[in-house]
């Protein structure tokens, strides 16, 4: 059996460079050679591998190039450049070559590399799906109509507010630091305020009595009744954590509001039978990354894909100061 390097989480805890066999693919499978990882907060938040097995191989960020594909592929064949998230119950791509079902694959945009490509699906995702599908936005002719985005200088903020900007929402985001503020004005918000005072009173003061929807990209506790408020009867919010306290849903009862959760591994997880959407997702994103509208949210570049990078980032990452995302390059 051919072996190949990866990154893995030992049962101590600690991340590890370490050996194991080169994956072979099946049914819908494609064998990806990785060329760049990116880090994500769910990275730093996994569960060691038990005693006695193998390092656990995480990340679910990841570019690179098709070199082998299953015996049921239809959508790609050895040589395509691709970008993708992947599957959060299979090995994460911070190896060599990694196996990932295509429907979850989309095809790397021509303008990126890879490293700028890799920083992009799992935001992405995110950012599209709470968007256009939970918060019900179209992708043109929102003229009029407003997102609130708490939250907007994170990962999947950098992004949802550029795709609601060129989808022609009103975009209102919000930033504690003026670093993070002068962030998501650079990638298009009309109006930033701050997560730290309350959103009424400020909101009231740029001109918006009350917001069309709301995209809670922050604990959701805190800021329950924060939203509810400046949110208009019968509007939508969409939040993508779990709520970690009660809420009390008297307000949102009294305006019919609705509320859902985004969750970007849940069709992966539960192999659902729409999951050719992050597909399609990712293949929409690239055409429009390659015209120009969106861009990559890559601030740091490590090389190569080891333990001793990827701990930096995580480190990096659990300060929750970071700006941005951080890519590494290369074995």
């Amino acid at each position: 059996m051919t072996k190949m390097k990866a990154v893995g989480l030992h049962s101590t805890g600690k991340l590890v460079n370490f050996e194991t066999d080169k994956p072979t693919p099946a049914g819908r499978d494609l064998l990806v050679e990785v060329r760049a990882v990116a880090v994500n907060p769910v990275d730093t938040i996994q569960q060691p591998a038990n005693d006695g097995d193998e390092p656990r191989i995480l990340g679910w960020d990841a570019a690179g190039v098709v070199v082998e594909t299953g015996s049921a592929c239809s959508l790609f064949q050895p040589g395509d450049e691709v970008y993708y998230a992947g599957d959060i119950m299979r090995p994460g791509a911070n190896a060599e070559f990694h196996l990932v079902d295509e429907r979850l694959v989309g095809r790397k945009p021509k303008t990126l590399s890879f490293a700028e490509a890799a920083a992009l699906p799992l935001t992405s995702l995110t950012a599209w799906e709470g968007l256009f599908e939970h918060l019900g936005a179209a992708k043109d002719g929102n003229d009029g109509k407003t997102v609130f985005i708490v939250g907007a200088a994170g990962g999947v903020g950098s992004i949802a507010v550029q795709l609601a900007r060129h989808a022609g929402l009103t975009v209102i985001g919000t930033a504690s630091r003026p670093e993070s503020q002068g962030w998501v004005k650079q990638h298009g918000a009309h109006h930033v305020i701050t997560h730290t005072a309350p959103f009424a009173e400020q909101l009231q003061a740029i001109g918006f009595p009350a917001v069309d929807a709301v995209f809670c990209l922050n604990q959701v506790a805190p800021h329950w009744e924060n939203m509810l408020k400046v949110l208009r009867p019968m509007g939508k919010i969409c939040t993508i954590l779990p709520p970690l306290e009660p809420l009390n849903f008297r307000l949102m009862a009294d305006k019919a509001i609705t509320w859902s959760i985004e969750a970007m591994f849940t069709r992966a997880k539960y192999q659902t039978p729409d999951m050719i959407e992050q597909h399609n997702i990712l293949c929409e994103l690239a055409d429009w990354i390659d015209a120009g509208h969106i861009r990559s949210t890559m601030t740091e570049r490590l090389s190569p894909i080891n333990s001793q990078n990827l701990q930096a980032a995580y480190e990096k990452i659990r300060s929750r100061r970071t700006i941005g995302k951080i890519v590494l390059e290369g074995f």
